[in-house]
């Protein structure tokens, strides 16, 4: 007779294991210790075998389907659910399948999935890529594929994300007014994914389906100040009654017209003051090139001032909370905007804005233009070209950078700046 509820809950421990037959191969075993443990005999190739089905529990009452599922994949099976389980095991062994073998691949499945989430596919690909990356842009893509993506599909198999579920992530994104996040996240989305395919764990890239779903926000070019709004920044500065390290950083910032980043991380071991020279490595490029700034007289001026502030740090502009870090952004963004040069009701101008400054004063004057996109270390897309460029621009550029200090110093002192002469270079 099959068992019941009522009969398994009233079996009693004996000093030998007891078994209870429900029928079909199924049956309850009855430790001495009072464990119930559901088995299934069966026989393939005339050999007899037992499957260690689940433990017995008594169905909770109120419990979700969740709760069932986490339960019955612990092995803790009702009457119910392993007459059912039975039936499984039945279906394997006419294939001629011992139920055991297809549990233990099952479970190496589902442990190769787990291992293949879309988190752990991702983070193998970002630590891939981290070596060619800026430890900037390196924050940037963990910090928002932890904050927007991993939330709502880290934990998924990477092969079960589809094309809708990013198209919630970017329009989460989008929604708050981040379009350029919104952007980038569909595109690290994608690289993931091929990344992924690459490796044979995913078949296709779904975020490929939404190129275009996403508004690209108008670009903004850096306004660059005019002659007459660099007089005043130049007054405004040797006003500001802020640390004299930060009047230096901006300053510098003018004369050599770096990026932002590459100059708040600049290190005293990558400047030499007797050949006026700043070699920037190629680990802090955005190009991941190595890059020369050639120093004015007016720079050399400056370091050499700033070396008696910060010269027994690594860094020419350390943080002074955190002396082990550099300056931050904010520090020179602030100081323009307490001189009125950014924020709500000043030109708008901010601290990358010295690039384009130079840029368009540059130009005008008759500089070549090949000679300030390498001073400005704009990528070559020819890579012969570039090669050249690095070896033969050098000298021009150091005689430009002396010239662009001097022309500054005119323009601050209110004369009028004329262009240059063609000269052999």
């Amino acid at each position: 007779m099959p068992l019941t509820d009522s009969q398994i809950r009233n079996a009693k421990p004996g000093e030998k294991p007891i078994k209870l037959t429900d029928g079909g191969g199924l049956y309850l075993e009855v430790r001495p210790t009072g464990a119930k443990l559901w088995r299934y005999r069966y026989r393939i190739a005339g050999k007899e075998n037992v499957f260690a089905v689940g433990e017995y529990v008594q169905a909770p009452r109120g419990e979700t389907e969740e709760q069932a599922q986490s339960r019955r994949n612990a092995g803790m099976l009702t009457l119910a659910e392993a007459r059912a389980r039975r039936e499984e095991c039945r279906a394997l062994v006419k294939q001629g399948i011992h139920p055991a073998h297809y549990r233990q691949a099952a479970r190496m499945e589902q442990s190769a999935r787990n291992a293949n989430t879309f988190e752990a596919v991702a983070r193998e690909w970002i630590a891939k890529k981290k070596p060619g990356w800026t430890p900037y842009y390196l924050r940037q893509v963990e910090r928002f594929l932890e904050a927007d993506v991993f939330p709502y599909v880290g934990n998924l198999p990477i092969r079960n994300v589809t094309a809708a579920h990013l198209l919630e992530i970017v329009r989460r994104v989008e929604g708050r007014g981040a379009e350029t996040v919104a952007l980038l996240v569909r595109q690290w989305a994608s690289a993931i994914f091929r990344y992924a395919v690459a490796t044979l764990r995913a078949d296709i890239d779904p975020a490929a389906a939404l190129r275009g779903a996403i508004h690209r926000p108008k670009i903004v070019h850096r306004k660059p100040m005019t002659r007459d709004q660099i007089k005043a920044f130049v007054n405004a500065l040797d006003g500001y009654a802020g640390y004299r390290t930060t009047v230096i950083a901006l300053r510098l910032m003018l004369l050599t017209f770096v990026r932002t980043v590459e100059l708040r991380g600049a290190l005293w071991d990558e400047i030499n003051l007797d050949r006026a020279e700043w070699r920037i490595p190629a680990e802090r490029m955005k190009m991941r090139e190595p890059h020369i700034v050639p120093l004015s007289r007016q720079a050399v001026e400056l370091l050499r001032e700033l070396h008696t502030y910060t010269g027994g740090s690594g860094f020419l502009f350390p943080n002074y909370r955190n002396p082990k870090t550099c300056m931050t952004a904010t520090t020179l963004n602030r100081a323009l905007e307490r001189m009125g040069f950014n924020g709500k009701d000043s030109i708008g101008f901010s601290a990358h804005g010295f690039r384009a400054t130079a840029s368009t004063i540059l130009n005008e004057i008759g500089f070549r233009p090949d000679v300030i996109e390498r001073q400005l270390a704009h990528a070559e897309r020819n890579k012969v070209r570039a090669s050249y460029n690095r070896a033969e621009y050098l000298e021009e550029r150091r005689a430009m950078m002396q010239q662009w200090a001097d022309i500054l110093d005119e323009i601050a002192q209110g004369g009028k700046v004329m262009p240059i002469r063609k000269t052999s270079a």
